[in-house]
């Protein structure tokens, strides 16, 4: 057990689905994973272990932002072994080339977080990328049940509510596709630990148009990032 886990060694299987929202690591269990249990509730930031087509798989809350995202991504991959992590998150489009719902798999993420400068002595602008297996694997899957993945660079972001559009429009202007909260911190932590992770994004808003989803359509309704996913993970 960790100060944020409750689970007992052998609880947690090798891989492991990470929604920032711990109802949506509930609902995801509870539809897509066979005999699943719940080994953590702490916090009410859910963990359930089961099987997907005969495979063990966990699924575990991270909550909201890096510093959260990093504490479980820690503990999971320093105390229970854990071999692959893929953020199944929600984002917010900065192009017009994506819509609602549409899927990215961030093959980098860029910050505006200072972790990373801290964790290298404030002189390394560190790059943190997503495991090129889990990537291939990725668009594969995504290929095969006839989805569109997009592939590009993202943004982990510290501040939900930016007031400085211009920042979104230069980043767009280098190819960065959308902004989320948790990936970079996870690709940085799953390379210090000699493990794998990628990040699957679907848009809940589109930040040009302003349109988004509801918090129910956040929780329940991101049915093709959940399947590629599991097929990333099980192929």
């Amino acid at each position: 057990m960790t100060a944020h886990l409750s689970a007992k060694p052998g609880d947690i299987a090798e891989t492991v689905l990470m929604p920032g929202d711990p109802l949506r690591a509930k609902w995801i269990a509870e539809t897509f994973l066979d005999d699943a249990t719940c080994y953590s509730s702490v916090r009410n930031m859910f963990g359930f272990t089961g099987t997907y087509k005969g495979e063990r798989i966990s699924v575990q809350g991270s909550g909201m932002g890096m510093p959260s995202a990093s504490i479980y991504t820690h503990e999971l991959l320093a105390e229970y072994g854990v071999k692959t992590l893929v953020r199944i998150g929600s984002g917010g489009a900065i192009t017009e080339r994506l819509g609602l719902m549409d899927v990215v798999a961030g093959i980098g993420a860029a910050s505006e977080s200072n972790m990373n400068r801290l964790r290298f002595g404030g002189n390394i602008d560190y790059a943190p990328v997503a495991d090129f297996g889990l990537l291939r694997n990725a668009v594969d899957a995504a290929a095969d049940r006839g989805v569109n993945l997009e592939v590009g660079q993202i943004l982990s972001g510290d501040v939900f509510y930016h007031d400085h559009w211009d920042i979104y429009e230069k980043l767009a202007e280098y190819g960065v596709l959308c902004v989320e909260m948790e990936a970079a911190a996870m690709y940085t932590l799953a390379a210090k630990f000699n493990a794998r992770a990628l990040a699957l994004i679907t848009i809940s808003d589109q930040l040009i148009t302003k349109e988004h989803l509801d918090s129910d359509q956040r929780q329940q309704s991101l049915t093709d990032m959940v399947e590629i996913a599991l097929d990333t993970v099980t192929r």
